[in-house]
């Protein structure tokens, strides 16, 4: 288990997203870590998960 910083890019013409949305999307990290396809991640702001994902292409 790690915590990075990132920026989230989603695709153009999508303003939000709503629970039960899927999403393919790039996260741009502020910092380098191991990580691999199909690697599970959660997304969190202020404390709370607000997202959940498989990697699906590691784009360097």
């Amino acid at each position: 288990t790690t915590d990075v910083t990132g920026t989230v890019n989603l695709p153009s013409g999508t303003e939000m997203v709503m629970p039960g949305d899927n999403l393919k999307f790039e996260v741009e990290l502020i910092a380098p870590i191991a990580m691999e396809d199909g690697l599970r991640f959660a997304i969190r702001e202020g404390g709370r998960t607000v997202g959940a994902g498989v990697v699906s292409k590691i784009i360097e």
